[in-house]
């Protein structure tokens, strides 16, 4: 789905375009695997499992909402920029209406947690607490992460380690060892879905006084930077296999080394807007990769 700044669309559509569907792989694969161990350890809770992933799916889609407002306030989001449109900067939401969808999607993220709070408890609260703040404070706030090399610690940490131990936590009541390196493919690979927005915006950014790693460090440690989150989810399973005495199946990741080279070689070859088919192949990729990790474990 793509529109021009001056086609009109139905609001529908604007918020669906707003939500940027594409990137909500990244809050779905955190849930499956977080669950797909909690099964393995004969704990598995569908309804929690179902709210744990409505409540990531609300704060990443809360999270994209005040992107949306904050790039479009700061005048990072130009009509003109090589990503895919936004709304505010296209035209299709006012602020007001903006500010209204933050509010309304991490409210209802909140409210539904609470259910997880009531079996996980103080744990649980200062997990979902943590989580909205850190994806209002993404982007805006007197120290917005994303403008200070600090948004791919935020996504690995909440996307990677928090997002997977704490959907198995809130059907255990425990986090394990095997919990915490199952998180770190799953933060890599979505982690560089951010790693590849950023390189391609390196320059827009700096313009914009945007101070992502790819501005500060440059392009050429940014691609390095895809090559290892790419290596650390290869070498995860691993060491889950030898340490956790897991069966041969955990290496069916390893299916999906294919579209990896692929993606290395995209990233190294292509600019601009060229990198949105690499953007999209790789939240794909942290999918697939997620599915094929939460099958081998069930194995």
């Amino acid at each position: 789905m793509s529109y021009t700044s001056t086609e009109k669309i139905s609001k529908i559509d604007c918020w669906i375009l707003a939500s940027r569907t594409k990137t909500l792989l990244a809050a779905v694969v955190p849930v499956v695997v977080g669950s797909a161990l909690a099964a393995y350890a004969g704990s598995f809770k569908p309804i929690a499992s179902l709210f744990a992933l409505l409540c990531s799916v609300l704060i990443q889609i809360g999270t994209n909402f005040t992107n949306d407002l904050y790039d479009f306030l700061k005048g990072t989001d130009k009509q003109d920029r090589s990503g895919p449109r936004r709304a505010l900067a296209s035209g299709w939401l006012t602020v007001n209406e903006m500010k209204a969808g933050v509010i309304l999607t991490f409210g209802l993220a909140f409210f539904l947690g609470l259910y997880l709070v009531s079996i996980g408890g103080l744990p649980i609260l200062i997990i979902g607490i943590l989580s909205i703040a850190a994806g209002f404070a993404y982007t805006a706030g007197p120290f917005p992460l994303a403008y200070n090399g600090l948004g791919d610690i935020f996504v690995f940490l909440f996307f990677g380690l928090v997002g997977t131990t704490g959907t198995y936590y809130v059907q255990t009541l425990k986090v394990t060892p095997l919990a915490f390196w199952s998180s770190i493919p799953v933060g890599a690979l979505i982690t560089n879905i951010l790693v590849v927005n950023n390189y391609r915006d390196t320059d827009e950014d700096k313009l914009a006084g945007k101070r992502t790693l790819a501005v500060l460090l440059g392009k050429n440690f940014t691609r390095v930077q895809y090559i290892f989150f790419m290596i650390v989810s290869y070498l995860t399973p691993v060491v889950v296999y030898f340490t956790f005495k897991q069966k041969i199946w955990v290496f069916l990741p390893v299916l999906t080394f294919p579209i990896s080279f692929k993606l290395v070689k995209m990233i190294y070859t292509l600019e601009g807007k060229q990198l949105n088919k690499t953007l999209e192949l790789t939240a794909k990729l942290s999918l697939i990769y997620g599915i094929l990790f939460a099958v081998g474990i069930l194995l």
